[in-house]
């Protein structure tokens, strides 16, 4: 069977991380979360913007689209949610009541939900939702044959999948089920140490350096791991993950309470959180093991929201023997719907693969008169400079200390700013750590950040030759970047080159022929509880709501010492130098 129409648009929503993508001809060229348009962070909701900005961006209308492809299977998904509820009755009763009305009013009907919204009368394919995950990695791997695994908190059934590809197929050959899954796992400990599942798991990640792993063995006897990386959890204390008597039973086994999210974080939770890591790290790398061992091949795919975990994702580097890895970059349930299109379109509808997936700009970018006309609104103060001054004049301000948002091309796919939406600093300042972090990003002081580093200088850096992707951490072979360094010596590294990022190239390349050194702090362009920037509006809301120095905007530089006068509830930091 081959495929008459042009254009599959991919779909994911309605649990976290809704999202859109668009493909013609097989070519990935429109890819955005709705959290970016609503700025609601992590929203679940039928993703209409990102759908309407991957329609506009190719210029085409719904009725050009030949095939929608959706993430999951919903009927499936219900059957094991009700089958979850009946066991654990009567203890969550009032969850089921909460959650029955949502199911029954859009949930359970998908495809009329999409037809309704979209008044889309084309043919609608369900991929199962580890399907997705396998597809959105494998199919724009580098790779015509690979092994995949896939690991998330839970799809229809299957929280852990094991696969192979080769060309333009997948077949999903092992499976662990629910409740039987490591990100529920994860997740359950993130809540219990203070943090918002599905949302603050790497947070937990970055707590983990400062402890020691003194509840590892207490762990696996709630998670038993057998050879194959398969793995069970205690009933005793997942007989649902929908109650809150989980929590109470790891309140008593470890006789300390519930962490708030306002209270401090003390000794325990420091080693709580590493106890957590290592075992994920036990679990991933067993796994990756017997993926190996089953399809004896070199290649392997990650996916699925724990493959975001870039410490585990090293383990698998280090330990496993594979000689290529590949991580799509929006691994979790935004990655979904990427996942959706390309099932469609290759092993569906049984077209070649003729896309690979270099870079992760797939998102809205906006032009100079844009910006000049929405800076005009605003009736603030700024410069207009040329491609080549504003890196000069960028590279500078950050050598000269100034922490600069920077927002540049189209807006990047996946849950990492990696040099469009940014805000960049001195990495060899070690008080910009502290500054970012609160005064800036507003967020926890223990949070690291990562390095953007020249692609030909990182193994000068790191112990890691490139990382696209901000996927994988690395030893640090200098005390010269301490604001990027972590407490363990590592750093989540983003190797830049030329041909996939010139802009963000260039300017690093200029702060390294002004300080020698070739390496920007690169933290994402939000405040702690948002989204990344999407507009020019969000950027300027952001900037002048920070403590931010500057603001980049394409070939715009705007200067908050001069803003303030405009907007005098802003305190300005003044103690850099603009030149």
């Amino acid at each position: 069977m081959t495929n008459n129409g042009k254009y599959v648009l991919g779909i994911s929503c309605f649990y976290h991380d809704s999202a859109a993508v668009l493909i013609k001809n097989g070519q990935l060229v429109a890819a955005a979360q709705e959290e970016r348009f609503t700025r609601k962070k992590h929203d679940e909701s039928f993703p209409s913007n990102a759908i309407k900005f991957c329609l506009s961006y190719e210029g085409i209308t719904i009725n050009d689209i030949s095939y929608i492809g959706f993430y999951d299977k919903p009927l499936l998904k219900f059957e094991r949610i009700v089958e979850s509820f009946i066991k654990s009755w009567p203890q969550d009763y009032k969850m089921f009541i909460r959650a029955m009305p949502i199911w029954l009013k859009d949930k359970l009907w998908v495809k009329n939900k999409i037809k309704k919204e979209l008044n889309y009368k084309g043919p609608i394919y369900f991929s199962e939702h580890h399907m997705s995950h396998a597809a959105s990695a494998f199919f724009v791997s580098p790779f015509r044959e690979s092994a995949i695994l896939t690991v998330d908190g839970v799809g229809e059934w299957a929280t852990t999948s094991l696969g192979r590809g080769r060309d333009n197929n997948i077949q999903l050959l092992k499976q662990i089920d629910y409740p039987d899954s490591l990100g529920l796992f994860y997740s359950l400990f993130t809540y219990y140490l203070g943090f918002k599942p599905n949302s603050g798991e790497y947070k937990v990640m970055g707590l983990a350096p400062y402890g020691k792993p003194r509840y590892a063995e207490a762990l696996k006897k709630i998670i038993k791991i057998y050879d194959d990386g398969s793995f069970r959890l205690d009933r005793r204390f997942f007989k649902s993950f929908y109650s809150i008597g989980n929590v109470k039973k790891l309140e008593n086994l470890f006789k300390v309470k519930k962490r708030n999210p306002t209270e401090p974080l003390e000794n325990f939770h420091k080693d709580l959180a590493v106890s957590l890591q290592v075992v994920t790290n036990e679990i991933m790398v067993r796994l990756a093991n017997f993926a190996k061992m089953e399809t004896k091949l070199e290649n392997l795919c990650l996916s699925g929201g724990v493959a975001l975990n870039c410490v585990a994702n090293s383990e698998i580097l280090k330990r496993c023997g594979f000689k290529n890895i590949y991580i799509q970059p929006a691994a979790g349930d935004a990655g979904g719907a990427l996942g959706a299109a390309l099932y469609v379109w290759n092993q569906v509808l049984g077209n070649k693969r003729d896309f690979e997936m270099t870079h992760v700009f797939w998102g809205p970018s906006y032009s100079n008169d844009e910006i000049g006309n929405f800076l005009k609104t605003k009736a603030v103060e700024y410069e207009l400079l040329s491609d080549e001054d504003i890196i000069k004049r960028t590279a500078k301000l950050i050598a000269n200390q100034n922490v600069v948002g920077w927002f540049n091309g189209r807006m990047e796919w996946g849950p990492r700013a990696l040099g469009n939406r940014s805000i960049l600093a001195d990495p060899r300042n070690k008080e910009n750590w502290q500054r970012v972090n609160l005064k800036i990003k507003f967020r926890e002081s223990f949070r690291p950040f990562a390095p953007s580093v020249l692609r030909e200088d990182s193994s000068s850096y790191f112990d890691l030759n490139d990382s696209s992707y901000m996927l994988f951490i690395a030893d640090v072979k200098s005390d010269q970047i301490p604001a990027v360094t972590h407490v363990d010596k590592t750093a989540r590294i983003q190797t830049v080159n030329h041909e996939l990022s010139p802009e963000y190239y260039n300017l690093i390349k200029e702060f390294k022929s002004i300080t020698g050194c070739p390496i920007l702090i690169n933290t994402s362009f939000n405040i702690r509880g948002e989204p990344i920037v999407c507009s020019p509006e969000d950027a300027f809301n952001t900037f002048i709501k920070t403590d931010m120095d500057y603001l980049v905007l394409e070939n715009f530089i705007l200067d908050k010492k001069k803003i303030a006068v405009k907007y005098p509830f802003i305190k300005p930091n003044i103690s850099h130098d603009a030149d």
